[in-house]
């Protein structure tokens, strides 16, 4: 590309030289994706190693087996199609929303600017930066105002960089204060944050405890099946000589239900379904474990400004000080808001209070607001030839310690409201002294909106038991005086985060102790979350502005608004678009629905495996046929974990999520499984020598069905608690099915099952009534014994 014409420096490209470029195909075509793709899905689904085994074994069963034994093939399959199907639903909501929520640069095109889609950035085109601007390409500087970019993101260095025209922006970083432009030089893949920003915006659903704890769990599973198969398949084929199809047929059925090959798909169709629950409510989730981390969430750090208020302001008074005539203090106040081409809130509140009073006098110099000094300034040519210099930002930064004014400001800030000083400097407005010996002029008192929901989302919190603390670059008590009319505990009791301990036990001993905290740096936040963290806590960090962004970042879980900036919207893991605050307990309900009831399904499927490998090994012991076909364990799965666990898994939970996933649910599976299957072979056992003749092994399979059906059912019971009506109805209507098998013919023949005689049915209630008893005792025991 030839370089720019200092005629059309700072007008941009023309329509033609864009064409040219689109052309070339030097367009920033990465694709962001927010999911995988259809086929990414398919091949997920489909394509795993245990849909392999069974497949496998579904296709024996069609050579060995009539139709009824084939059925777990066919729920394999519905199963697939369910998961692929919720994924390709979640994928939808999530592409759209990550377009609404896409952020869109000022780009300077034939010397007119307007915003466009990232992807239609073209090598040459000149971007605009302002406050909380993301670089989105790599580039050279061609306007610089006063501009500072935080590169942290990329190198980890914490101070903002002052850029010059020429000096070389990179795309990941971000504008903390200033504005300016900038030319792009790497676009697309060649940018250099490109496949670093692709990989962190894709839709994953790795990388949580809960999915590592279910692969885990599933490495384990499979080096148990192998030696335990290979034991059932030798026991069964060769060392009893019985009909070559029955023994297949007997084979797989021990084989397949030791496979918990539902659980991965319903902690899919979970997740799945928590993400479009949470997109109808305008909720981006932009790495999917976030529902998962804002559930085990203990501590939520608010920023005040666009959390509990809204982003807009109003002036409510201007007193002027020291006999300042107030004509002349609203000239100045004007000019100062028409000094800044990007005003915060509270400038742009002064700007819509005092835009018609301005002095309209030539800007000489302008510094822009900043975070770090809590104050911005400009200086003017006023007529006459003087160029005062104008300070206007937080008073007890501005003014001394001791200076009277700031008792005054002490009560208005105690009624909630904001208190900017103006103040005049003979200092240079860029010295690092600038404020010292400056003399006040005013003080313009802001009022704040509060959020409508703000305070039924706090009381939410409290209910929850997650400790709110409030984090705010304003002053304290002013803070506290919000946090108050909200209902926040604690917010009687304000800190001033200049008194706060660096050393990070103690500030997280501080952290602990309080609730609100006011005049805090963006590092201060930075290094709050870090000592709460420090403490065992799982933080969750909400803002909008650049002064966040630090914080959101090291934060377990960060949530920023959609009207924020494009820097925190970059590195949060959850986005409200609707900037809706009310919407996170939304979030957090979800989590703590995806998670219990995952970790509480999860105990019925392991308990399957268990009593599975357990009853395949004492059958190869015992040298005894394997006493199920896979129609009967179909059945029994059916009833007593698919159906019943599809239900559980999408039903409310507002328990807290709590960590060691894997212990948690092999404490009760191992213990359930192990009874289920002492109890079942026992009825086996008992079957054998009390039944005789050619059809005594279907009579024997029968009881030893009934069984473990019957302990299946308490476990599902136990798992169910605790009650409610549609829970009751849930356990019911399953022992219900299992009653009309057992009452109509044909489906007795279907699942050959029927009950011969009295006696024996009646000992193997027994036998469950008495298993069932002490999984109960099993059950409180470990509770007791080894508590979560």
């Amino acid at each position: 590309m030839r370089p720019p014409r200092p005629s059309d420096r700072h007008s941009g490209l023309t329509a033609a030289e864009v064409a040219r470029h689109i052309a070339r195909g030097e367009v920033n075509d990465v694709p962001v994706r927010s999911s995988r793709s259809l086929s990414e899905i398919v091949r997920a689904n489909v394509f795993t190693r245990f849909n392999a085994i069974i497949g496998v074994l579904w296709a024996i069963m069609f050579f060995v087996a009539p139709i009824q034994d084939t059925l777990f093939g066919f729920v394999i399959i519905a199963n697939t199609g369910i998961g692929i199907i919720q994924e390709w639903r979640a994928k939808r909501t999530l592409d759209g929303l990550a377009v609404i929520g896409e952020a869109k640069p000022t780009v300077r095109r034939d010397g007119v600017a307007a915003e466009i889609s990232t992807s239609e950035i073209v090598l040459g085109d000149l971007i605009e930066l302002g406050p909380g601007d993301k670089v989105v390409v790599d580039g050279e500087m061609v306007e610089a105002d006063s501009i500072e970019v935080d590169e942290s993101l990329l190198t980890g260095e914490a101070d903002p960089v002052l850029k010059r025209p020429g000096d070389q922006v990179m795309s990941g970083s971000f504008v903390v204060v200033g504005g300016g432009a900038f030319r792009a030089t790497k676009v697309g893949r060649d940018a250099y944050a490109a496949q670093l920003a692709e990989e962190a915006s894709r839709f994953t659903l790795v990388d949580s405890e809960l999915r590592n704890g279910i692969s885990t769990i599933l490495k384990y599973v499979t080096w148990m099946m192998i030696p335990t198969a290979l034991g059932l398949i030798i026991s069964q084929l060769v060392v009893k000589q019985t009909d070559f199809k029955n023994s297949i047929a007997r084979t797989v059925g021990g084989i397949v239900p030791m496979i918990p090959e539902g659980l991965v798909l319903l902690t899919s169709v979970a997740f799945a379904i928590g993400v479009i629950r949470l997109g109808r409510k305008q909720c981006l989730v932009q790495e999917l474990p976030a529902i998962e981390g804002l559930a085990r969430v203990d501590v939520v750090c608010l920023d005040k400004t666009g959390t509990l208020t809204e982003g807009g302001m109003d002036v409510r008074e201007l007193r002027p000080l020291n006999g300042a005539d107030v004509t002349y203090v609203r000239q100045v106040l004007g000019a100062i808001g028409q000094s800044d081409p990007r005003p915060n809130a509270s400038l742009q509140a002064i700007i819509d209070a005092y835009r018609d009073e301005s002095g309209r006098w030539p800007v000489t110099k302008a510094l822009p607001f900043s975070s770090v000094r809590k104050y911005s300034g400009a200086a003017f040519g006023e007529a006459g030839g003087e160029s005062p210099r104008w300070l206007l930002g937080a008073p007890d930064v501005l003014l001394a310690s001791d200076d009277p004014a700031l008792a005054e400001i002490d009560h208005l800030n105690q009624q909630g409201l904001r208190v900017l000083l103006l103040a005049r400097t003979d200092s240079e407005l860029d010295a690092p002294d600038a404020a010292y010996g400056a003399r006040a002029t005013a003080l313009v008192v802001l009022e704040q909106r509060l959020r409508p929901d703000a305070a039924d989302t706090l009381a939410y919190f409290a209910e929850q038991d997650v400790a709110a603390k409030v984090i705010s670059g304003d002053n304290a008590v002013s803070v506290g005086a919000v946090a108050g009319k909200l209902g926040l505990p604690g917010a009687e009791h304000t800190v001033d985060a200049r008194q706060l301990p660096a050393e990070r036990a103690e500030m997280a001993e501080a952290l602990d102790s309080g609730a609100v905290f006011g005049r805090v740096t963006p590092q201060q936040k930075r290094d709050m979350v870090g000592a709460l963290q420090s403490r065992g806590h799982t933080v969750a960090m909400t803002g909008d502005g650049v002064n966040d962004v630090l914080a959101l970042k090291d934060a377990d879980i960060g949530v920023s608004m959609g009207s924020g900036s494009e820097a925190t919207r970059a590195v949060a893991q959850i986005v409200l678009l609707n900037n809706s605050f009310s919407t996170l307990p939304s979030v957090v309900a979800e989590g703590r629905r995806v998670i219990g009831n995952i970790t509480r399904v999860a105990t019925l499927f392991l308990t399957k495996t268990v009593y599975s490998v357990l009853l395949a090994i004492l059958v190869a012991c015992f040298q005894v046929e394997y006493p199920f076909l896979p129609r009967h364990l179909t059945l029994l799965s059916t009833l007593t974990i698919g159906i019943p666990a599809f239900f559980l898994a999408l039903a409310p939970n507002t328990e807290r999520a709590r960590p060691h996933f894997v212990r948690r649910v092999m404490r009760y599976a191992i213990p359930s499984g192990v009874i289920a299957a002492i109890a079942t072979f026992a009825t086996y056992l008992l079957a054998r020598s009390y039944y005789s003749g050619p059809d005594a092994l279907n009579a024997e399979t029968s009881a030893a069905t009934l069984t473990l059906f019957l302990v299946s059912m308490w476990v599902l019971a136990i798992v169910a608690r605790p009650y409610t009506w549609w829970r009751i109805c849930l356990v019911v209507s399953m022992g219900a099915a299992f009653l009309v098998v057992l009452a109509v013919p044909w489906l007795q023949h279907f699942f050959a099952l029927k009950l011969v005689g009295t006696t024996m049915p009646w000992a193997a209630v027994a036998i469950a009534v008495v298993a069932s008893a002490a999984l109960e005792f099993c059950w409180r025991w470990v509770g007791r014994r080894y508590p979560a």
